[in-house]
């Protein structure tokens, strides 16, 4: 989809071709092409000057009557620390943040909830996120089970033990598992349709420490409670991540 981001003074939209009504400070006419939108009425846009930035703008984006308008203000946000990569191309363990568009469904955080309106799960001391690559049926995937970490192989991320850049994070489809959910004392696992366990996952959208991540999209807290009390499921909201001069037309 094609996303024009225009000045307030004007709202215009055509087939293919919708207005973004951008906040006061972008009043120059600027086209984005968006890919994998159309079905969505929310869009969080990352959009970073090289492959190599470890930095981006964010902005968020929600469809009206009158076509696209910028819903608060635009903030830098942190991307991997060696930058950028095509999502189809990432491996595991490469510091690199996936350009593409993925979905953004379920959300959790070391603090209460903070209103938010996708499913919210306040995670203690012994939830994980794993990637052993030898275990595909656990690859990628949140683990509330009461088991030692050990088990998951090493390849386990402690979301406690991050601390506050973990206070409020919000999940992306990128390399998501689709099989059927399967719970047990063994943890949560995909039997069918795993996650791809070459290209590495928990590619979150989280809160900034400041510097670069190793492979999130990570902001300043206020906006990440803004963004995640406005976040909304029943408008399909999604994550475009990708270079200022591919996307802009």
């Amino acid at each position: 989809m094609r996303l024009r981001l225009i000045g307030r003074a004007a709202l215009c939209g055509a087939i293919g071709l919708l207005g973004l009504v951008a906040s006061p400070a972008s009043a120059a006419d600027q086209t984005f092409e968006l890919p994998g939108t159309s079905n969505s009425r929310q869009v969080v846009l990352v959009t970073a000057k090289s492959m190599k930035s470890t930095t981006a703008t964010l902005a968020t984006y929600e469809r009206t009557a009158q076509g696209w308008r910028q819903i608060g203000r635009s903030t830098t946000a942190f991307l991997g620390r060696h930058g950028l990569v095509p999502g189809l191309l990432r491996k595991q363990s490469t510091g690199t943040t996936p350009m593409g568009t993925y979905a953004l469904n379920s959300s959790f955080g070391r603090l209460p909830d903070p209103g938010a309106k996708l499913p919210y799960t306040q995670i203690d001391r012994n939830d994980a996120w794993t990637y052993n690559p030898k275990v595909p049926s656990t690859y990628n995937l949140f683990q509330d089970a009461d088991r030692s970490w050990r088990s998951y192989g090493g390849y386990v991320e402690h979301l406690w033990q991050l601390g506050p850049q973990y206070d409020y994070v919000v999940t992306t489809s990128f390399n998501e598992p689709t099989g059927t959910i399967t719970r047990s004392s063994a943890g949560v696992r995909r039997t069918d349709k795993p996650s791809n366990t070459a290209r590495g996952g928990g590619i979150f959208l989280h809160v900034s420490k400041g510097e670069p991540t190793v492979g999130c999209v990570s902001i300043p807290r206020a906006d990440m409670r803004r963004i995640m009390r406005w976040l909304d499921p029943s408008a399909h909201p999604v994550i475009v991540i990708g270079l200022k001069a591919n996307l802009q037309r």
